[in-house]
């Protein structure tokens, strides 16, 4: 049965200059002034004033606001240009530009990819058409840290259906033992236990590796749980060729295709967004200029503008063209403003932080970390949570102590048996150096390690300790046991 209805409803939406605010809030340094360079090739009527500083006040953008406020025979809607979309109409357009026309820019690198390098490798292989063909399916199948992590009949499956061509399991089998004798060494392996046997089987023969290939075939499991007692006793081997054997295992790359030299992920290049320094006891921020770039309004385009609001006669061709040239006058002045707004909520939430870990700040001791989460810094500048989690997110501070990111200045709060508040990330340090000084023929236990935090006054249940201990990467107490 249907029935209407009425229903008020209040609802609150961002503009897409908000959103675009938003975005540029979140941007790390590096990615800023790729944004930057981007929209001043984009937008004719922005550009750089670095030549001219005394244009930096927006005294164009003024001009432009003059001549905006005159009456303008065009229906202009700003959302048409102004859109949430990352690609704007106008970057959509074709290039009046010819074929022939040079082409300056820069390429990106063109290394090979690490299924190249294995493709390359496989025209040295004696294979027939069809061979090559289902060598080829394979390669492209094994994934970035060189595992083949699908199932056989799904590839015989998938041959079938995309290349026309009929296998069956066993000739998969056979050109995959092909393909795991390719380097890097391990390539191809369904699982690390296979992975690990490839390596040690293209070794030269020795006792210690013979060992080790009857750990990894027969024992695995025993050895996963570094079940040592229950390794010498099934194998009959001393302590000594146990360790020794152990010893020719970790010396293997569970991940081989991550030690392809020409991997084609870029090395991470850090650039603080902010500089605290310490001046006669009394701390300093500042935001890297980098993220504070002098742009200005074109004047040609609000010359163009205002020649066009004081002529008489206004064909539609002009009409076409002072709308484009609002809409691009309308996008630089909001960026510019953008820009300084953006810097305003940068320093203005790195103040607030550093005022708040102030003790932290000028000794360097993460000991002084105090209990901090968003909403403490939210509350404290008037501004959204949301806010606050995009300025923390990817941004680096240059401390006397090192480059910090952000977000490791704050953490939960617990009590210790004083009452007063500490930070789990003190717990996490006290943790970490327990573990890193345990004997580790007989490691700490998550129970003893309870113990030892409640001896040093931080009540801690155990379940708590594991899971600190699993924030910090640390395997169990079992998986940490080495034979020495």
């Amino acid at each position: 049965m249907l029935k209407q209805g009425l229903q008020l409803k209040l609802q609150q939406k961002l503009s897409p200059q908000q959103i675009q605010l938003m975005k540029l809030i979140q941007l790390p340094t590096l990615a800023f002034e790729q944004k930057i360079a981007q929209e001043i090739e984009e937008n004719p009527a922005l550009e750089n004033g670095k030549e001219n500083s005394e244009d930096l006040s927006m005294d164009n953008s003024s001009e432009y606001e003059d001549s905006d406020s005159e009456t303008i025979e065009t229906d202009i809607n700003i959302d048409e240009y102004l859109s949430d979309d990352e690609i704007p109409d106008y970057k959509l357009n074709a290039n009046n530009s010819s074929s022939d026309d040079e082409d300056y820019q820069v390429p990106y690198s063109g290394g090979t990819t690490f299924h190249q390098f294995l493709e390359n490798q496989l025209s040295t292989c004696t294979l027939n058409d069809t061979e090559a063909q289902i060598a080829e399916f394979i390669v492209g199948s094994i994934d970035e840290n060189g595992y083949l992590r699908r199932p056989i009949q799904d590839m015989v499956d998938d041959l079938a259906f995309s290349e026309n061509l009929y296998t069956d399991e066993a000739e998969i089998e056979r050109i995959l033992k092909i393909i795991q004798q390719l380097e890097p060494s391990g390539i191809g392996a369904r699982d690390l236990k296979e992975c690990l046997l490839i390596q040690l089987r293209q070794k030269e023969e020795s006792p210690e590796r013979k060992i080790a290939i009857e750990i990894l075939e027969n024992n695995f499991d025993n050895f996963g749980k570094k079940h040592f007692d229950k390794l010498i006793q099934k194998l009959g081997i001393s302590k000594d060729e146990l360790r020794d054997a152990i010893s020719e295992i970790e010396k293997l790359n569970p991940k081989p295709g991550g030690s392809f030299s020409g991997n084609d992920t870029n090395a991470e290049h850090i650039v603080p967004d902010f500089t605290i320094r310490l001046n006669e006891g009394e701390l300093e921020l500042s935001l890297n200029s980098r993220n504070a770039p002098e742009l200005k309004i074109s004047k040609d385009y609000t010359d163009m503008l205002r020649g066009y609001s004081e002529s008489r006669e206004k064909s539609k061709s002009q009409k076409d063209a002072v709308m484009f040239i609002k809409q691009k006058l309308d996008a630089a002045k909001w960026l510019i403003d953008a820009i300084k707004q953006r810097q305003q909520t940068l320093l203005l939430t790195m103040d607030a932080i550093m005022n708040y870990q102030k003790e932290y700040f000028l000794s360097g001791d993460e000991r002084k970390l105090k209990p901090m989460v968003l909403k403490d810094i939210a509350d404290k500048i008037n501004m959204d949570v949301s806010t606050i989690s995009r300025v923390a997110n990817s941004k680096y501070a240059d401390t006397p102590y090192g480059t910090k990111l952000l977000k490791d200045f704050f953490s939960e709060s617990m009590k210790n048996e004083k009452g007063e508040d500490i930070s789990t990330k003190e717990i996490k340090n006290i943790l970490a150096a327990e573990i890193e000084k345990e004997d580790k023929i007989n490691p700490i236990t998550d129970d003893k390690l309870a113990a030892i935090l409640k001896d040093q006054g931080y009540l801690i249940a155990r379940r708590t300790v594991a899971k600190y201990r699993e924030q910090l990467d640390i395997p169990v107490a079992r998986l940490r046991k080495k034979i020495l």
